[in-house]
């Protein structure tokens, strides 16, 4: 029979995680590499400084990802909720995977900045948890069509031949508008406009510091 974890347990390993999303490789997951099987041409300097800061930005937004549900499923009401979330940060470590492959094949790093958007949004998980499970589906819905959006705009903005970086990102825009949906389906509230608001210019901040920092 399985000990339950007492709360300065859960806490123990919610440090752990973090520390290993912000600063450590995440664990493998089942799917590959989408881009182990292309080959291209060598960027150009300006191409792969541009294709490095939109893979930072993405890698720090899986990161705030990771954050979020961690928080959220932490103070889940409904088991079946914290399940679930926790389920969706595991699936957001093969994009931390990839996206952090990416950058070590451009010879760049992650943003040094991790640390803030993971905890960040860890806080703002837990208080969407503790306000009801509606309320923190609504967050996982909007911000997965926000990063759906994001993947979106930065696919019309990486290089022709950039072939690996596009299969990358591609897939992981599936992933994302399948959270999305899921988080509908499971009965996700429509946020209020001005929160939407509010979530869209800390994503702004968030990916002008990434692309540089």
């Amino acid at each position: 029979m399985l000990q339950k974890l007492t709360l300065i347990d859960t806490l123990i390993d919610e440090l752990q995680h973090g520390i290993k999303t912000c600063h450590l490789q995440p664990p493998l997951q089942e799917r590959p590499y989408p881009a182990s099987n292309i080959d291209q041409q060598p960027l150009s300097g300006s191409e792969q400084q541009l294709v490095a800061g939109l893979m930072r930005v993405n890698n720090a937004g899986e990161v705030a990802a990771q954050g979020l549900y961690r928080g959220q499923g932490l103070t889940a009401r409904d088991a079946k909720i914290s399940v679930a979330m926790q389920a969706a940060a595991e699936e957001e470590n093969e994009h931390l995977n990839w996206c952090q492959q990416r950058l070590t094949e451009l010879g760049q790093g992650r943003s040094k900045l991790d640390g803030i958007w993971y905890w960040g949004s860890f806080a703002i998980g837990a208080i969407a948890g503790m306000v009801g499970d509606k309320w923190s589906l609504g967050f996982v819905r909007e911000t997965e069509q926000q990063v759906y959006r994001h993947l979106q705009d930065h696919l019309s903005r990486l290089p022709e031949d950039d072939q690996r970086s596009r299969i990358i990102l591609e897939t992981m825009k599936k992933d994302e508008m399948q959270h999305a949906i899921n988080a509908q389906k499971a009965g996700a509230a429509d946020l209020p406009k001005v929160i939407k608001c509010a979530m869209s210019m800390v994503s702004k901040v968030m990916t002008f510091t990434a692309y540089r920092i």
